[in-house]
C-alpha cells in the first residue's frame, strides 16, 4: 500500500489527510455533542438528528441568499447570523417534537427509534417539497476562500480552519454549560437519579424538553458548519447519522471527553484509509475496529456511573 510513495510523500499525505480528518472530526463532533446530550440523559435514539442538521444547513443557505441580495455590505459576516438562526430554528423544532411526540415514548426505546425514523422520512419529504430535490451550496465570503501554504506540498483550507475553530468554541461552551450552569447541574442530577431529582424540586419534564431542544440546536449549528465543506440536500443528513451514533456509542453516552476522543479517532482513521483504499472499505475497517473494541469494552471508552 505504501510501496509507491517516498518517505516525504507519505509524510505530506498523512498531514493532508490528517487535516481532512480534522474537518470530518469537526462535523462528527458537532453532530455527536447534541446526540450524546439527548441519548445520555433521555435514552432517546433520535434517528431524525441528521434532519435537524440539514434544517440548520438550509437556514444557513437562505441566510446567505438574503444577505447577498439585501445586505451585500454585511455579507462577509452573514455566517455568524446564520449560525444563531440555525440554532434557534433547529432547537425550536426539537422542543416542539419533544412536546408533541418524544415525551409520550419515554422508557420505550424501540418506539422512539421507530417514531424518530418516521419523523426523519417526513422531514426529508418536507425539505424536498419546500426547498426542492436539488442540492444547494452556499457562497463563502472572500475571507474564507483559499488555503494556507505550509510547505511546497502541504496546504490547508481556510474554511476548514474556521470550522475547526468553531467546533472548539462550541465544545467549550457545551462543557461550561454542562459543568458550570444551573441547567447542566439539573441535567446531571436527572442522569444520576431521575426520581430523586424530581423529589427535590427539579422539573424533569422541562429539563428533558430543554435538553432535547439544545441537542437539536447544536445539530443545527453542525449543519451551518457542514455548508462550509459540502452541499446541502434533503437526504444529506442520513450520510452522517450512522457515523454519529457510532461516535456516541464508542465514546460513552454520558461522557463529553469520550465523545471528543471517539470522534477524533474515527474521523482520522476513516480519512487516512480513504486515501489508500476505497471509501466503503475504509468505513468497513473502521466499523470492524470499533466493534472489536466495544466487544472488549461495551460501555465505551469512558463511562459515567449512574444510579438506576
Amino acid at each position: 500500500m505504501f510501496d509507491s510513495y517516498s518517505i516525504s510523500e507519505l509524510g505530506s499525505i498523512f498531514v493532508m489527510q490528517g487535516f481532512a480528518g480534522l474537518i470530518l472530526f469537526s462535523v462528527y463532533l458537532l453532530m455527536a455533542l447534541g446526540l450524546a446530550i439527548i441519548f445520555g440523559q433521555m435514552g432517546v435514539i433520535n434517528m431524525a438528528h441528521g434532519e435537524f442538521m440539514i434544517l440548520g444547513a438550509y437556514v444557513t443557505y437562505f441566510t446567505s441568499q438574503a444577505f447577498q441580495h439585501f445586505l451585500p455590505a454585511l455579507f462577509p459576516a452573514y455566517f455568524f447570523v446564520a449560525m444563531a438562526l440555525a440554532f434557534v430554528a433547529s432547537g425550536t423544532l426539537g422542543m416542539i417534537v419533544e412536546w408533541g411526540l418524544i415525551r409520550h415514548l419515554y422508557k420505550r426505546p424501540l418506539d422512539t427509534l421507530l417514531a424518530t425514523w418516521g419523523l426523519s422520512l417526513i422531514l426529508q419529504q418536507v425539505y424536498r417539497s419546500v426547498f426542492g430535490p436539488r442540492e444547494v451550496g452556499v457562497e463563502l465570503p472572500a475571507w474564507m476562500m483559499g488555503s494556507l501554504k505550509l510547505t511546497d506540498t502541504i496546504e490547508v483550507q481556510i474554511n476548514g480552519l474556521f470550522v475547526m475553530t468553531l467546533t472548539v468554541i462550541i465544545t467549550a461552551v457545551v462543557a461550561v454549560m454542562m459543568f458550570r450552569s444551573r441547567w447542566g447541574m439539573q441535567v446531571r442530577a436527572v442522569v444520576l437519579n431521575r426520581m430523586m431529582a424530581s423529589a427535590v424540586g427539579i422539573n424533569t419534564e422541562r429539563v428533558d424538553r430543554l435538553t432535547f431542544g439544545i441537542g437539536c440546536g447544536i445539530a443545527g449549528v453542525a449543519g451551518s458548519a457542514f455548508t462550509m465543506i459540502g452541499s446541502t440536500g434533503p437526504t444529506a443528513g442520513q450520510l452522517y447519522i450512522v457515523d454519529t451514533f457510532l461516535v456516541v456509542v464508542f465514546g460513552g453516552a454520558q461522557s463529553l471527553i469520550g465523545t471528543i476522543l471517539s470522534a477524533l479517532s474515527i474521523s482520522q482513521t476513516q480519512s487516512t484509509l480513504e486515501f489508500f483504499l476505497s471509501g466503503s472499505i475504509a468505513k468497513v475497517i473502521t466499523l470492524l475496529g470499533v466493534v472489536g473494541i466495544l466487544m472488549l469494552r461495551p460501555q465505551g471508552l469512558f463511562t459515567l456511573k449512574v444510579r438506576r
